[in-house]
């Protein structure tokens, strides 16, 4: 096993989410991903200047020294002006400022007293700029985590860069619907004790950020990046992770990598498909930051906190849930991430019991998905609650009948009928008799195989049981 304390190991997170709503500095809205046609298609060619400490960030001079020339498409129901950088910013979201407010409340940081937005140079072609547009928000604040406190050294508000669809040898492209929504960026501290430890701390911040209600969900909606280093060694900083289940193996492979390694300067890498990483570029520094100066300064007055309120975190509503229905915790958490209105389905199916229901919500629904790759809808489920609940079909029925929905689209509820129990009792008495031999698990095959869907598995084992006992 690896000692992480005897190698010096170090690391922390970048986190970066998108907030729902419009855009961070014009009334266009935040879609991600915009499938209509392009209407609108410029180039441009980047180039980097001096930040505010009169050097030119070395980051920027690497990408500038690609030389690759930028095209850009848009649709103008998803893009305007400012996204063109044909006009100035307009004036600042404040829906998107009060996510920011709420997420640095949440993680206990102090807020600023004024929110001055920087231009951090970005000369990839991301931002047809050529800077980004990044405010502080918070700073020195904690989340608890199962190994202690980790502290969250900055939250940010920024704009989200454009998604880059194409890239040949001399030319980029981007698509600019992404281009200008709001971001949170949330930097911790290197308290991060091991692999396993950074995951859980990835996902305790995403719970925080979801339990808001007004951040984007799905794919490439949150990616976090993870700073990691080891004794002897200089910061690496790893981007590209879309799932939290690949952070501790990559992290894992980039240790083995570095202890490998001599003499390395710090740098970025981006995560390969096989849980690897790779150079991407040097590190930026300070040099790319400059003031905004097209952005009115913002006072953050004691009035504005107070108005900010705190959601209940999913953390909780799921511990609620939990010990009100006395369900799993995991199901209970899943529950409450799926959004589902758990009570109303307690007190349209009272026939049923609440941890049945919270499993076919939950487990019946991914493994139909797993086993069949059909989605079953909630509307699916209510109807298969429902037969279960009227007494039409047997408990053991509900996972076929969720398939023949899921898969076909309809349900032949006769093939569901439930069998009359006197009928299956002599029929299951006359099996035990006959096959005096068989243990009870083949005895139960066979009667299931039989009555698959039309008795409940428990019901048929009480009879089963009965008559094995009366021999």
């Amino acid at each position: 096993m690896v000692d992480y304390k005897e190698l010096g190991f170090k690391a922390g997170l970048e986190i970066h989410q998108q907030i729902e709503g419009r855009k961070l500095f014009c009334h266009c809205p935040a879609l991600v991903n915009d499938d209509n046609l392009s209407d609108v298609k410029f180039k441009r060619k980047l180039r980097a200047i001096a930040g505010e400490t009169g050097k030119v960030d070395k980051a920027a001079e690497f990408e500038m020294s690609k030389d690759k020339e930028v095209f850009y498409e848009a649709c103008s129901s998803s893009s305007c002006l400012v996204e063109y950088d044909e006009e100035p910013p307009h004036e600042l979201n404040k829906e998107a400022l009060e996510v920011a407010l709420q997420i640095a409340l949440l993680m206990n940081c102090k807020v600023v007293d004024k929110i001055q937005f920087m231009r951090k140079t970005v000369i990839d072609g991301s931002n047809v700029s050529g800077f980004q547009r990044t405010a502080l928000i918070g700073n020195d604040g904690f989340i608890e985590t199962n190994k202690g406190k980790v502290k969250i050294e900055t939250i940010c508000l920024e704009e989200e860069a454009a998604k880059k669809i194409k890239e040949e040898e001399n030319k980029i492209t981007y698509r600019l619907d992404r281009l200008g929504v709001g971001l949170i960026e949330i930097a911790t501290s290197p308290d991060i004790r091991d692999p396993e430890h950074a995951k859980e701390v990835a996902s305790i911040i995403g719970m925080m950020l979801r339990s808001t209600g007004r951040v984007k969900r799905g794919i490439g909606s949150i990616r976090q990046d993870v700073n990691v280093s080891i004794k002897g060694h200089e910061r690496v900083e790893i981007k590209g992770f879309q799932d939290l289940r690949n952070i501790p193996k990559t992290i894992e492979n980039e240790i083995h990598r570095q202890l490998k390694s001599k003499d390395e300067k710090s740098h970025v890498r981006k995560v390969n498909p096989d849980f690897t990483t790779s150079y991407l570029r040097p590190m930026p520094g300070s040099s790319r930051m400059y003031p905004e100066t097209d952005i009115e300064i913002i006072t953050i007055t004691n009035k504005l906190l107070d108005s900010i309120e705190l959601p209940e975190l999913i953390s909780e509503r799921a511990l609620a849930l939990k010990n009100k229905y006395n369900l799993n915790e995991d199901i209970s958490r899943e529950l409450v991430k799926l959004e589902v209105d758990f009570e109303s389905y307690v007190n349209e199916f009272s026939k049923i019991k609440p941890d049945f229901i919270a499993n076919v919500l939950v487990e019946t629904k991914k493994d139909i998905l797993a086993r069949y790759k059909k989605e079953v809808t909630f509307e699916m489920v209510k109807n298969a609650l429902s037969y279960y609940n009227e007494n039409k079909i047997a408990k053991d029925a509900v996972y076929e009948v969720l398939v023949d929905f899921a898969v076909n689209g309809t349900v032949n509820l006769k093939k569901y009928e439930k069998a009359d129990e006197s009928e299956i009792e002599n029929d299951i008495k006359h099996i035990v008799s006959k096959n005096k031999d068989l243990s009870f698990s083949a005895l139960m095959g066979d009667i299931m195989k039989k009555y698959k869907g039309k008795i409940d598995g428990k019901k048929a084992s009480e009879l089963l049981k009965k008559y094995l006992n009366a021999k």
